[in-house]
C-alpha cells in the first residue's frame, strides 16, 4: 500500500463512520443527534392520530432511520471526498491550506452580506513547480475553450475553483441557480469554475445547462482518456495523482465500512 493511502483513507472514512450513529429527529430538533427507538415510541404513542394508525411501530422508526440515513451516507461520502480532493491538491502542488479554499461575499437584504464558500481552489501562481503549473494552465485553457469562454476572458483567469460532488441526480433549480451564480462570481474574481463529479451520476439536462453557463464539468468516467471531461483523467494526468487507482486499491476497505454503516442504519435501533 502506498504511504499516502492510510492518510487519505482516514480523510474519506471519518465522515462516513458518523452515519452509523444517525437517528431521525421526527421534527423535534432533538440534541444529541435525534430520537432513540423508545423516545420515538413515546412520542408517537402520545399522539392520538398516529397511535390510531399504528405509526408507533418500530418498523416505522427503522424506515425513517434508513431513509434519512441513506441521504446522510451520500452526503458524508461527498464531504469525505471533498476533503480528500483538497488534500490531494495540497500534496500534489505543494499548496498551503489557504491556497485551496475560496469564498466570496454576496449582498443580501438589509445591506448585509453572505459569505459563500466553494470546495477547492488552485491559484496558478501558487504552483511553484513550473512544469506542473504549465500543465495545469494548459488544462484550464482546453477546459475554458470547450465551454465557449472567449480568449480575452480566459487570459484574465488566474486559477480554478472547484465544486466537488459525489453525484448530481437532483434537478433542484435552487441549487442550479446558486451554482450558476457561483460561476459568475468565479469569473468576476478571475477563476475558471469547475464542477468535479466523482461518479457518472449526473442528469444530462443539468450537465448541459452548467456547460452552457461556462462551468467546466468533469465526471467520474474512468478510462475516458480526456482530462477535460473525466475527473479521474484530470486527477491522474493534470494533478498527478491517480485517484481511481486509490479507490480501486482500497475498495475492500471502503465497501466494508459502508456495509457496516448500512447494517447499522437498517437495524431498528442504533447501538
Amino acid at each position: 500500500m502506498p504511504s499516502d493511502d492510510s492518510k487519505y483513507l482516514k480523510v474519506v472514512l471519518d465522515p462516513i463512520r458518523v452515519c452509523k450513529h444517525y437517528r431521525p429527529k421526527f421534527g423535534q430538533g432533538a440534541s444529541g443527534g435525534g430520537l432513540t427507538l423508545e423516545q420515538f415510541r413515546r412520542l408517537y404513542q402520545s399522539d392520538a392520530f398516529y397511535s390510531w394508525f399504528g405509526l408507533d411501530n418500530s418498523l416505522m422508526y427503522a424506515a425513517h432511520k434508513a431513509a434519512g440515513g441513506m441521504t446522510s451516507v451520500y452526503r458524508q461520502i461527498g464531504i469525505g471526498c471533498e476533503k480528500l480532493f483538497r488534500r490531494v491538491l495540497m500534496d500534489s502542488f505543494s499548496l498551503e491550506p489557504e491556497d485551496v479554499v475560496w469564498s466570496y461575499e454576496m449582498p443580501v437584504a438589509d445591506g448585509r452580506t453572505r459569505v459563500l464558500t466553494l470546495d477547492g481552489r488552485v491559484p496558478l501562481n501558487s504552483i511553484q513547480d513550473k512544469v506542473k503549473r504549465e500543465r495545469f494552465h494548459r488544462w484550464m485553457e482546453a477546459s475554458a475553450l470547450r465551454v465557449g469562454v472567449e480568449r480575452g476572458t480566459f487570459d484574465a483567469l488566474t486559477g480554478t475553483i472547484f465544486e466537488i460532488r459525489q453525484g448530481y441526480k437532483s434537478k433542484d433549480s435552487k441549487r442550479q441557480n446558486a451554482d450558476i451564480a457561483n460561476a459568475a462570481a468565479a469569473y468576476s474574481k478571475g477563476y475558471l469554475p469547475c464542477a468535479a463529479v466523482l461518479s457518472n451520476q449526473i442528469d444530462e439536462d443539468v450537465l448541459l445547462r452548467y456547460r452552457a453557463r461556462r462551468w467546466a464539468v468533469v465526471t467520474g468516467v474512468d478510462g475516458l482518456g480526456d482530462p477535460v471531461l473525466s475527473t479521474y483523467d484530470f486527477m491522474r494526468d493534470v494533478v498527478g495523482y491517480d485517484l481511481a487507482a486509490f479507490f480501486k486499491r482500497n475498495s475492500a476497505t471502503l465497501r466494508k465500512e459502508v456495509d457496516e454503516v448500512l447494517e447499522a442504519l437498517l437495524a431498528p435501533e442504533t447501538t
